[in-house]
């Protein structure tokens, strides 16, 4: 009686929220009118079987996390509506604050949030995003290691009174030199903890290199990383970045929404008219922002050898404004050309000058 009665309860939802978890998946289901049908907590091998039961086109909503996209992509599979939504936008609709936070009223929170008409939703990455996205990660970690492991050496090599210029390629260079001049201090255990250390290092540097091959696949084999490629300030691992992470770029309904969906946007604090803008979101992923803003550098700190409007116009502001500010405005531009370019399909025009379009 209590399957049968239970089978039923989720016949009638409309509306679940989830809350992910490695071993215990916290569900909280909702009628059309909002009535809660049930709030209990599964184990992880029981969810499948306990989705199979609800309605054809009901919302499952559950807060983006690193198994998120993987339950999306089932869900969908099995014709319901899965969505996913940030953590920041889930935290407000929590009834009992921060200091009421657990899995059932995180469950709650997330089915309250996903029922507002204006909720943004993450959209859900498919198994060769992720998949990519996994070479960008890998790479990321690598680079940490190779500085860590750099950093160590000089640490090493600076207890015995060997200091080398700033700059991997000066250490590179004098490494083997001092690892075999037998008149400096070094002691026969300190040398081969130094060896094993430049092994390690070399090691990371054929990762990386791994890395870098298969990101370059990705752009030769891909119209559209060839496409986002062209922009100044955007080279194959941005490019890669920004097509693994977005996919669809008509997701975003102009330029500017995506902008502010990676966090370059300037955050307000206005009331009574008056507008106070401070620095950027930095809300969105993190990863794409960061290689945006390295590539909007490269291109400010090169402008004064180019004559192309793009160019001209970050001189002009960064002479005008500051570094920083020309640099983070650059890379909102480019977040907005590379929106029209994945959108409208047009070639990337540095030259180019945009029209506002006029109200009839």
């Amino acid at each position: 009686m209590e399957k049968i009665t239970r089978a039923m309860t989720c016949g009638e939802a409309t509306r679940v929220g989830v809350d992910l978890a490695k071993r215990v998946i916290q569900v909280h289901a909702v009628n059309a009118v909002g009535k809660v049908l049930t709030t209990r907590a599964l184990r992880r091998e029981q969810f499948m079987e306990w989705c199979v039961r609800l309605p054809a086109g009901c919302m499952v909503a559950m807060e983006a996390s690193s198994s998120a996209h993987h339950w999306a992509r089932k869900l969908n599979a099995m014709g319901l509506d899965a969505r996913i939504i940030s953590a920041q936008l889930v935290s407000p609709y929590r009834l009992q604050g921060h200091s009421g936070k657990n899995d059932a009223n995180d469950a709650a929170a997330i089915c309250e949030a996903a029922s507002r008409p204006q909720m943004r939703f993450i959209p859900v990455k498919s198994v060769e995003q992720q998949s990519m996205l996994c070479v960008h990660r890998l790479r990321e970690g690598i680079k940490e290691d190779r500085t860590a492991c750099i950093n160590r050496i000089r640490g090493l090599l600076a207890e015995f009174g060997l200091v080398v210029a700033q700059g991997a390629d000066e250490l590179k260079g004098v490494l083997t030199d001092l690892l075999e001049d037998a008149g400096n201090e070094l002691g026969t255990l300190a040398r081969l903890t130094l060896q094993r250390a430049q092994a390690q290092w070399h090691e990371l540097n054929a990762h990386l290199a791994w890395c870098d091959e298969r990101i370059a696949a990705h752009a030769k084999t891909n119209p559209a990383v060839r496409a986002a490629a062209t922009l100044m300030g955007i080279g194959p691992v941005s490019a890669s970045a920004a097509v693994a992470t977005v996919g669809d770029f008509k997701q975003f309904k102009s330029g500017a929404q995506f902008g502010a969906w990676i966090g370059l946007t300037p955050r307000q604090h206005s009331s009574g008219g008056k507008n106070n803008l401070g620095g950027i979101t930095k809300r969105g992923d993190t990863y794409l922002r960061t290689l945006l803003i390295q590539g909007a550098k490269s291109t400010v700190l090169t402008a004064h050898k180019r004559q192309d409007r793009i160019s001209t116009w970050a001189l002009a502001l960064r002479e005008r404004s500051g570094w920083q500010k020309a640099v983070v405005a650059l890379a909102n531009k480019n977040a907005r050309i590379l929106w029209a370019v994945m959108t409208k399909g047009d070639a990337f025009d540095a030259n180019h000058l945009s029209v506002k379009p006029t109200g009839t």
